[in-house]
């Protein structure tokens, strides 16, 4: 923990578009796709990934319960410091 006095991790959740549109329960991301939503974050409106997140989760790869762990894992081996 001293190497980050803010005590703040980023943590990336990275999923393809189209692993995005099939979870959307609301439709938003088919919506803009469509450009039926002006200015949608990664489609109309510019997007840029973390370049030095500390985690990065493939969610469409990664189980809820294996992300959650990645998450955990980081977490204790950052407050052993």
């Amino acid at each position: 923990m001293q190497d980050c006095p803010e005590r703040f991790v980023e943590v990336f959740v990275n999923a393809p578009l189209s692993v995005c549109e099939q979870r959307d329960p609301k439709g938003l991301v088919c919506q803009g796709s469509a450009n039926e939503l002006r200015e949608f974050t990664g489609i109309s409106a510019p997007y840029e990934a973390p370049r030095r997140a500390e985690i990065e989760l493939a969610t469409d790869k990664l189980s809820v319960a294996e992300s959650v762990a990645r998450v955990v894992d980081y977490l204790r081996g950052w407050i052993a410091g």
